[in-house]
């Protein structure tokens, strides 16, 4: 069995030997190269190619960031990200990181964890993002088979006054697709995002902040008990980590029940209390991700009336979750990223273009 290569890229030494310790003691695994800075890193990674590039944000003579950006411009390589970033600034690093590319991020150990238990972390994220492919990859046959998805124009059948809210989800790629997807829109987008994106406590808690300053419209937290906006009240309403969001009799709840697919906030969950209030007033999009959360409550809106959209496989960083709501035939179009933003504007009945990506 061919091994997983990995590039292990951070300043300190102790906290490196840790990393190619705990990645060298995995028999898939090896460990080809070693960086304490970002140059010497984008130097390792076009001479030695890794599967997986593991790396901290704050490095010496180039940044995290600046490194994500060249490899990914010039050798794609699958960047882990593995920071303790806690301030508002290095976590707004992180997020441009993930929007430059990088395909996931993992917080260092606290010393809190369970015997091993961030070490098997660690080992199954950097196995899982090796297979990921980061450039452009035309689409599989999955395209070909008959499940009601299409890529000519979502019929309304009704007036586009008629949608009272837009409802995303999205996973492993997601903040890079959010903002592009965002950046799409014009100020003047008339229908509250009520929006699920996972990701770790740590890195989320400032996602809305930064989303705020790449979007033309608003984005904040959701609060538990807050009326769900009014049709010409449009801004985005991001799930807190930790949370499930609902929409419940007009409102927006928040909750910490039980985990779905292993996810707090979870999209079906936001997905299936909107199917039981508001599904024909509804469009729903499920973006990058992986897994299969969202897929069924993608399939109940559709079912009950709403307008349902996949981002494609070519578009997206991992074909995980819009896969399986295709596959349940809960997909009406299936779109690349960049003609979801417009597609969405012609369903709420917005003529002006927003800025381009």
């Amino acid at each position: 069995m061919k091994k997983v290569r990995v590039l292990v890229v951070e300043d300190s030494l102790s906290v490196r030997r840790r990393l190619v310790d705990i990645l060298a003691s995995d028999p898939e695994v090896e460990v080809v190269g070693e960086a304490e800075d970002g140059k010497t890193a984008i130097e390792l990674c076009q001479a030695m190619r890794p599967d997986v590039v593991t790396l901290d944000m704050m490095l010496p003579v180039m940044t995290g960031l600046a490194a994500t950006e060249y490899i990914m411009a010039y050798c794609p390589t699958p960047v882990l990200i593995i920071s303790a970033s806690t301030n508002r600034g290095e976590l707004f690093r992180t997020y441009d990181a993930l929007a430059a590319g990088a395909v996931d991020v993992l917080e260092k150990p606290t010393g809190e964890e369970r015997e091993d238990e961030w070490e098997s972390r660690l080992v199954s994220t950097v196995k899982l993002i090796s297979r990921i492919k980061v450039i452009t990859h035309p689409r599989g046959k999955l395209g070909s088979r008959g499940s009601g998805a299409s890529r000519r124009p979502v019929e309304l059948g009704r007036s586009p006054a008629s949608f009272r809210i837009v409802a995303l989800g999205a996973s492993t790629g997601g903040p890079a697709a959010a903002v592009k997807l965002l950046k799409g829109l014009s100020p003047d987008f008339p229908v509250p995002i009520v929006f699920v994106i996972h990701m770790g406590r740590l890195f989320a808690q400032s996602l809305a902040d930064w989303l705020d300053g790449q979007s033309p419209l608003r984005v904040s937290f959701a609060r538990d008990g807050e009326p769900l906006p009014e049709r010409g009240q449009g801004r985005v309403i991001l799930a807190p980590a930790d949370f499930h969001v609902e929409v419940h009799q007009g409102r927006l709840r928040l909750t910490m029940d039980p985990e779905r697919h292993s996810c707090r906030p979870s999209v079906d969950v936001l997905f299936e209390s909107i199917a039981r209030e508001i599904a024909s007033e509804t469009i729903a999009c499920l973006l990058t991700g992986m897994g299969r959360d969202g897929a069924e409550g993608l399939l109940a809106i559709r079912r009950a009336g709403g307008a349902t959209l996949a981002q494609d496989e070519a578009t997206s960083v991992v074909y995980g979750m819009p896969r399986e709501a295709f596959l349940l035939g809960a997909v009406e179009q299936v779109l690349p990223l960049q003609q979801i933003a417009p597609v969405l504007m012609r369903l709420a009945g917005c003529a002006r273009p927003g800025r381009p990506e």
